[in-house]
């Protein structure tokens, strides 16, 4: 997986972007995807996940935060994303993309379609 110039697959409505192992455990990387960066993320229980790499308080890099469970928390404004739906948790409000995953063995497979 790079972070600029990423080989794409692309089946129907999927797009293979990497590996599972591309990623770190509890931690991501980001693909750009036409106008969008889209941060990818595997938490402790191997799960993957895709959100726009936007926070929705201060458009921040979310890639850059900590992985926890099924959320990753900004690491500029400490506000905790959903990682299943983009959406912040707790008190804060406001909504970051999110965009379907799908593995095919280890490849990570990316829709651009909206969740």
């Amino acid at each position: 997986m790079s972070d600029s110039n990423t080989t794409s697959v692309m089946t129907e409505n999927w797009v293979q972007i990497g590996t599972v192992n591309d990623i770190p455990l509890r931690g991501a990387r980001h693909v750009h995807m036409g106008d969008k960066t889209i941060a990818i993320f595997r938490n402790a229980d191997n799960k993957i996940f895709a959100l726009e790499d936007k926070c929705p308080h201060g458009g921040c890099p979310i890639s850059n935060g900590i992985v926890h469970d099924n959320s990753v928390t900004c690491p500029i404004h400490n506000w905790v994303i959903s990682l299943e739906t983009g959406e912040a948790l707790g008190a804060d409000e406001g909504q970051t993309l999110a965009f379907p995953v799908q593995m095919n063995g280890d490849k990570i497979l990316l829709s651009l379609s909206l969740k």
